[in-house]
């Protein structure tokens, strides 16, 4: 060996020695540290029981700083509840950051995210929650609760749409009730006039025969004029009904122009949501954080796609950990099956990985036999079919086998 590759072979045992002692070090500052937080948050937890939450907060503070611990965040966030921090949901994030299946820390931020006023996601921590602890009474309690707050707000809020629906729809037309009397009460000042009239006539002594003629002349133009009067109300009420059911039948056409063009600016107002949440898809971390995304996508195989896809199909194991639902795995599978034929080699390191999930046996012997169909047609239909590259065919009998599926 030369002197220059046995130096170079000294330099790398060297740096080998210096990353072990450096290692060595971190280890037993590790331990140091730990002891330290461990009484730091002893003693917040006296405080918290106490009811002095600022300084359990200081306590578990300085825990955090020494050793950062899903317990420890957890705790502050149960301080900062206390004293309506909104610090508390921003720990409790944390927490599951450290521990993505610690079921206090996600009962802690629903009730965060309640105080906030964010019922949505409030919903969804307490949901994700039952699914890894499905018999907890609290967590139920607590998921009932907040989902019947959501039912009242979104009820208030239709009750509001639909009243300034109507609002809209409203007729200001009025009609006259008192047009035919004050008709009426004009024909009789006429027949009184003409009868007063008459009687001065005879009063002053002209002859009572062509007076006679000229109250039943002046009668007769009355009663024609009343005849007259009653036919154009006739026809005028005539025309009011009319007009009233031409009204009617605009005012039921505003309304379903005015819902269909809600409708539409709905489903505007959806697509482009729907296309700003796709360009700001990030790699989920967890398996709540995939699950919640992948809700929202719920119905849209382009975006739950653009999910997945988000995520290296060697990342799923660490994602879900033991954590990942029957009908989240389905759902991958089919939202697979969508790309298969244009990126098959992205496809299949998917459903590979997929196997290597904790706990995938598991998920697999419990599926239901409409999913195990599902599963068998959609893999015999486009994961096997006369397109499949032979490169990837044996794979996917191996994997036919894992997935408990016939060939």
């Amino acid at each position: 060996m030369s002197k220059h590759s046995r130096d170079q072979a000294l330099d790398f045992q060297g740096f080998l020695n210096d990353l072990q002692d450096w290692d060595h070090s971190l280890k037993d500052k590790d331990k140091k540290m730990k002891p330290q937080a461990s009484r730091n948050d002893s003693s917040g937890n006296e405080y918290f029981k106490q009811k002095k939450f600022k300084e359990a907060i200081d306590c578990y503070s300085r825990s955090i700083a020494l050793s950062p611990t899903a317990v420890a965040y957890a705790n502050r966030a149960m301080a900062y509840l206390k004293i309506k921090r909104q610090e508390a949901e921003d720990d409790c994030t944390e927490a599951l950051n450290l521990d993505d299946r610690y079921i206090k820390a996600y009962s802690r931020r629903a009730t965060a995210r309640k105080e906030l006023g964010k019922l949505k996601e409030s919903i969804e921590d307490s949901e994700f929650a039952l699914r890894l602890e499905p018999q907890n009474l609290e967590i139920k309690k607590q998921h009932a609760e907040v989902k019947s707050l959501l039912e009242k707000k979104l009820s208030g809020e239709l009750k509001s749409a639909v009243q300034g629906v109507q609002k809209v729809g409203k007729s200001g037309t009025k009609v006259n009730e008192h047009g035919i009397r004050l008709v009426s009460d004009s024909t009789q000042r006429t027949g009184v006039a003409a009868v007063e009239d008459n009687h001065a006539k005879e009063t002053n002594g002209e002859d009572p025969v062509r007076s006679s003629l000229s109250v039943e002349e002046t009668d007769n133009k009355s009663i024609r004029t009343e005849s007259s009067t009653k036919s154009q109300q006739d026809r005028s009420g005539a025309d009011d009904i009319r007009t009233s059911g031409l009204e009617k039948r605009n005012h039921r056409t505003r309304k379903q122009e005015l819902k269909a063009s809600v409708q539409e600016l709905a489903s505007r107002a959806a697509s482009r949501a729907m296309a700003e949440a796709a360009k700001k898809i990030t790699p989920p971390k967890s398996a709540y954080d995939f699950e919640v995304l992948w809700r929202g996508f719920s119905g849209d195989c382009t975006l739950q796609a653009c999910l997945l896809k988000a995520a290296s199909p060697s990342a799923l194991p660490q994602i879900f950990k033991n954590a990942l639902s029957a009908p989240v795995l389905v759902d991958i599978i089919k939202c697979v099956a969508t790309f298969f034929t244009e990126e098959m080699d992205l496809a299949v390191k998917y459903l590979e990985n997929l196997t290597k999930v904790p706990r995938f046996d598991m998920l697999i012997m419990c599926l239901s036999s409409t999913d195990k169909a599902d599963l068998q047609k959609i893999w015999n239909e486009t994961f096997c079919n006369e397109a499949t590259s032979i490169e990837y065919a044996e794979i996917l009998d191996n994997l036919q086998l894992k997935y408990c599926l016939k060939r």
